[in-house]
């Protein structure tokens, strides 16, 4: 038996980090549904792993020290004050992410991982069960644009660290290569589209049971909108915006203003509190908005005020709101793409297709609709205006949804985010750190010894 690395928790399960070798073939006893789902699938075990792909990309999306959360204190969107735990501050704002923390700057890689190994098992199943074709598009269909989604967040939390997209369903093979950006995107994308193409062919519904954050979304067709939806983000974060005006037009995108448009139609993750179910774990009232939020908000914004309330105690580093009324209860739903995201992706693309008054009125709408403020009024602003006027719209209409970070990122204004000074007490000052990718984990790094985008980390 040679001797190799082990991956921690998912990679396991997901890559392909190096474990122990040996000649035995003996099944997963921990986890004997899995194995009968790839010796022996049937409708039934297809339909549970299809359940089981929604609920891992769900994830940690609402977790306490999730996507949300995390990617929102890196955006100066919010603080986390919880005492038990400073690395919210200390390793998020203060330090370099350290690629050896799971639950912080080795986030966001396990979890996604196990489901994309999940999604390519379910794929080479599909085809050894009596189904009908129709039945086996339309799992298809779902399963690529699920797997399109957690290769997405990959994508959006290491950015140019890397990210596998050869994904290996057999836990002992040796650990893929990492793929750059452009590759990675070109994957998510054919993901999508030929998921989109399954769908076409997918039936009137599904062979089984979406969740309650899917209502609407949830038969092949209009689940095909949602596809749409996230291509057109996709096209969005990439630059393609042709492309991305194409996906929109297919999507679910209203803003057709004489039919009254809703903000925020979608689709959501949902929690609750029922045993063995998630529940929403960003109602901690240790969750403060960031001051540049405040600071940065128009008077009468109405985004703002039914987002933010003020905490009863002020908080530190110069934060004086919480999100209580966004995420109020355990089971608020927390959004994964809404009409509102729509709108302003669509400004985006018209305006880098050219038609910059179509790209303001598009921003108008949201700004009137659901800031209930005053138009823009110059119809032509130059580049880096429009940029400006994109992010506020977005900063607010999108406010702790999981966007700004990656949006002054992709848009190049991640400099500008705000850095807190801290006074020692030994009269000097400390910056913030601007940390601007998560650092790959470090056991894929041990599992690719000599890896150069390891040496990168968080801030290079």
């Amino acid at each position: 038996m040679r001797k190799t690395h082990a991956t921690t928790l998912a990679l396991a399960g997901a890559l392909a980090g190096a474990l122990p070798a040996c000649a035995l073939n003996v099944g997963d006893l921990n986890n004997p549904s899995l194995d009968d789902l790839q010796s022996h699938p049937t409708p039934v075990t297809i339909g549970a792993a299809s359940t089981g792909l929604l609920i891992g990309n769900r994830g940690n999306r609402a977790a306490e020290n999730g996507f949300v959360m995390e990617l929102g204190i890196l955006g100066r969107e919010a603080y986390n004050f919880d005492v038990a735990d400073p690395r919210y501050v200390t390793e998020l704002l203060v330090n370099k992410l350290n690629p050896g923390n799971g639950p912080f700057g080795g986030n966001f890689w396990p979890l996604a991982y196990t489901n994309l190994r999940l999604a390519t098992i379910v794929l080479e199943a599909v085809d050894k069960v009596d189904l009908s074709n129709a039945d086996k598009s339309a799992i298809r269909g779902f399963t690529k644009t699920l797997e399109a989604l957690d290769l997405l967040e990959v994508e959006v939390t290491h950015d140019s660290n890397g990210a596998v997209i050869d994904i290996n369903p057999d836990p002992l093979a040796p650990p893929a290569p990492l793929a750059g950006v452009t590759a990675t995107y070109a994957r998510i994308t054919n993901l999508l589209d030929d998921g989109n193409t399954d769908l076409a062919a997918g039936g009137d519904s599904f062979p089984f049971a979406l969740s309650q954050g899917y209502a609407g979304f949830d038969t092949p067709a209009t689940f095909a909108k949602f596809n749409r939806a996230i291509r057109a983000r996709v096209a969005a974060y990439n630059g393609d915006y042709p492309a991305a005006l194409t996906a929109l037009a297919a999507s679910f995108l209203d803003d057709d203003a004489t039919g009254g448009i809703t903000m925020d139609d979608g689709i959501y993750y949902v929690y609750s509190t029922k045993g063995g179910d998630l529940s929403n774990q960003l109602i901690n009232p240790n969750i403060y908005v960031h001051p540049s939020i405040e600071q940065d908000a128009e008077p009468n914004d109405a985004r703002f005020a039914r987002k933010t309330a003020v905490a009863a105690v002020p908080g530190l580093r110069g934060a004086t709101r919480n999100f209580l009324p966004l995420y109020s209860t355990p089971e608020s739903r927390v959004p994964l793409i809404r009409n509102e995201e729509l709108l302003l992706l669509k400004a985006e693309a018209l305006f880098f297709t050219g038609d910059v008054a179509g790209a303001v009125a598009e921003l108008n709408i949201v700004r009137t609709v659901s800031g209930t403020l005053p138009a823009l009024t110059n119809p032509t602003p130059t580049h880096d205006q429009f940029i400006t006027d994109l992010l506020h719209e977005r900063e607010f209409s999108l406010l702790f949804e999981g966007h700004r970070w990656i949006d002054v990122r992709r848009l190049g204004r991640i400099s500008a985010l705000p850095l807190f000074v801290s006074t020692l007490d030994d009269g000097t000052t400390k910056t913030d750190t601007l940390n601007v990718r998560f650092p790959l984990p470090q056991p894929e790094c041990d599992a690719r010894p000599g890896e150069p985008l390891c040496a990168r980390g968080s801030t290079d």
